[in-house]
């Protein structure tokens, strides 16, 4: 197979799943709504994306620590945010 349909399979697989948490953020943004949002389930995520941009670091796979790293900064802010609503709502 040709090296360059490798990587835009590559950069596409990476850009869909780096990206797919965006969707959540804006809805937890816009509602300001909790409910339905897994906690633990990100929390995973988290942990997962962590591992992925280890091993990518191991490999020496830009394309695996790139993806992975944005993917992680937009759980992490999911995250962060999700305290921060939960922290309104409760009234700490």
């Amino acid at each position: 197979m040709d090296a360059r349909l490798i990587n835009v399979i590559g950069f596409t697989a990476a850009a869909l799943t780096t990206f797919s948490f965006v969707p959540q953020f804006l809805k937890l943004l816009k509602t300001r709504q909790t409910k339905g949002l897994s906690l633990l389930m990100m929390v995973q995520i988290a942990v997962g994306l962590v591992l992925w941009i280890v091993y990518g670091l191991l490999r020496k796979d830009i394309v695996l620590i790139s993806a992975n790293t944005i993917g992680f900064m937009i759980v992490l802010a999911t995250i962060t945010l999700y305290f921060r609503i939960k922290k309104e709502k409760d009234g700490v």
